[in-house]
């Protein structure tokens, strides 16, 4: 049964992503970022208030750091994710997020001043090598002419910002519960969205758009979170961080199920070689790496 809560987080935030390139054009992406973040925080303010309470002096030591928290993971990553689903496929998305435990591990490297090992730098190159497959369609030369599809480029982009997330949770380590840190963070994220909300489109959620805001808002930032924590209590960080690795290939399957999206030989063998580029540092790293990303509160 200990293995049921991480892949629940998984199947969650693979669909997650789906539900990211499903919004795209239906309602306009500052709407869904902000409303996200302030139903979260809505529904987590009764289970929060009292442990808020409890830690009020850790929160108000550490105010700005949750500040720069909430910002670089749910703000900043999911925002650019919803406007990159505008501009290239669900799977794209998806083969891109599994560069985010690499990316952690390679920019704490520079942070702790922690030279990477061999297989952190082959996984790299082989996690490289099976993205730059997937923005090119397997055309590298095509790549080199004109570029990166901008959909792609915001995708990497909202990574490095994940990574850069990731490093910071683990450098601050704050004494506080998961359920705090996301209440403070989803806080935090819906006051640097407000004015973007404010400013851009708005359109009256219909049944679709609504239930798309919803999941964002409950699945994604409430329950996914939770699960991987207690997945992680049960059976340990390094053993959940493994479950980390379905993320793009739920994406992919119900991107090919349910919008029809193909799947080239491109996708298949760059998805593969990204996997396993995250494998082999996983795998062969010692003393594995924590999943950094297990307390994110905007994971995909």
């Amino acid at each position: 049964m200990s293995y049921l809560f991480p892949l629940l987080a998984a199947f969650i935030w693979g669909g997650n992503t789906l539900v990211s390139k499903m919004s795209a054009g239906a309602i306009p992406a500052s709407q869904i970022a902000f409303l996200r973040w302030l139903i979260a925080a809505v529904i987590l303010l009764p289970f929060a208030l009292r442990p808020v309470l409890r830690h009020r002096q850790v929160i108000a030591a550490n105010w700005c750091k949750l500040f720069i928290l909430g910002v670089m993971g749910a703000a900043v990553f999911q925002t650019l994710a919803y406007h990159a689903a505008s501009y290239t496929s669900a799977i794209n998305m998806g083969v891109i997020q599994a560069l985010v435990p690499l990316l952690t591990i390679l920019l704490a490297s520079l942070v702790f001043r922690t030279w990477p090992g061999i297989s952190t730098l082959v996984g790299a190159l082989v996690s490289l090598l099976g993205v730059l497959l997937v923005i090119s369609a397997g055309d590298l030369h095509r790549l080199v002419e004109h570029g990166l599809n901008i959909g792609d480029l915001m995708m990497l982009l909202a990574v490095m910002a994940m990574a850069v997330y990731n490093t910071l949770l683990k450098h601050w380590r704050m004494a506080l519960p998961l359920l705090v840190s996301i209440f403070c963070q989803a806080v935090c994220a819906s006051v640097v969205l407000l004015p973007m909300f404010l400013a851009g489109d708005r359109q009256a959620p219909t049944l679709a758009t609504g239930g798309m805001i919803l999941y964002a808002a409950i699945a994604a930032s409430v329950i996914a979170p939770l699960s991987w924590m207690a997945g992680s209590h049960r059976l340990g960080p390094e053993r959940v961080s493994l479950f980390f690795n379905l993320i793009p290939v739920v994406t992919a399957a119900l991107a090919v199920l349910l919008l029809s999206e193909p799947m080239t030989w491109a996708l298949w063998v760059g998805g593969v070689l990204t996997l396993a580029g995250v494998g082999i540092v996983e795998g062969l790293r010692k003393p594995r790496p924590a999943p950094l990303a297990v307390a994110s509160p905007s994971s995909r």
